[in-house]
């Protein structure tokens, strides 16, 4: 037999990676799999586009970028839509299989923290959670010096010809993405003349937004589930999370909206 839906999907190796390591198994412990080997999927989906839409920067490709960003925002809303169905599981049925989730946690996916550092939230110390040979590491340290998609925006206002400052175009990729006044004319003035590039602002507001609601709801998910106990893994749980909020990816697209 030929290709089928069940041998290109590879059905039968995907529907036996659900594998529960509580006694019985609890029941709930199989929706708490599925939900997140899904955003494992999603998370990926949105590397491979988000990649995709640096090149399509560097070719100066607008309107097939905004589209690629319409995609990714849309996945977004499926991510944050995800939260209600884990919301649908109690702090009891949670706790009839938390503890063997021994060290496991969500603070160790690899692929959410690459989206943070292609997204240009960077800290090197997060690379000393993943063992140092590593796939997980490796491909974190390729994040550190690749540009990330702030840098990229950046190099493509620099090559329509606009006067981004040389050293935002030449900083140190390996830090968190902070605001830089300097840039504010520039922003403000394509905001003001050039529709194109403030309809590509106002999506990566919205993508940066969008990544901020998943953040809060994240949050507010754990604290419903297991109120103010350590997270698996030994984070801090929601204490933790409370930290991440409020963290733009592109603080000067946030700044200059009190100088319109």
């Amino acid at each position: 037999m030929g290709l089928t839906y069940s041998s290109y999907l590879k059905l039968d190796e995907l529907l036996s990676l659900q594998k529960p390591v509580s006694d019985g198994p609890e029941h709930d412990e199989t929706l708490f799999i599925i939900v997140h080997q899904v955003y494992e999927l999603w998370f990926k989906e949105m590397l491979h586009e988000l990649d995709f839409l640096k090149g399509l920067l560097e070719r100066d490709e607008d309107m097939r970028a905004q589209h690629t960003l319409k995609r990714v925002l849309t996945i977004l809303k499926v991510v944050v839509a995800q939260i209600d169905v884990l919301e649908t599981m109690t702090p009891l049925e949670f706790l009839t299989f938390r503890e063997r989730l021994e060290s496991g946690s969500g603070f160790q996916s690899f692929q959410f923290r690459e989206l943070e550092f292609l997204l240009g939230m960077r800290n090197a110390a997060a690379l000393t959670r993943y063992p140092a040979e590593s796939e997980a590491r490796k491909r974190l340290e390729r994040r550190m010096t690749e540009p990330s998609l702030w840098d990229a925006f950046l190099h493509y206002l620099a090559g329509k010809g606009h006067d981004v400052p040389r050293p935002l175009l030449e900083r140190d990729r390996s830090g968190v993405v902070r605001e830089a006044p300097e840039l504010h004319p520039l922003l403000l003035d394509l905001y003001r003349r050039d529709p194109a590039v403030r309809a590509l602002c106002e999506r990566l507001v919205d993508l940066d937004e969008g990544f901020q609601e998943w953040r809060y709801r994240h949050v507010k998910m754990v604290q419903r589930t297991i109120g103010t106990r350590r997270g698996t893994g030994g984070s801090e749980g929601a204490a933790y999370l409370m930290t991440t909020l409020n963290q733009p990816f592109f603080p000067d697209l946030w700044a200059i909206r009190t100088e319109l």
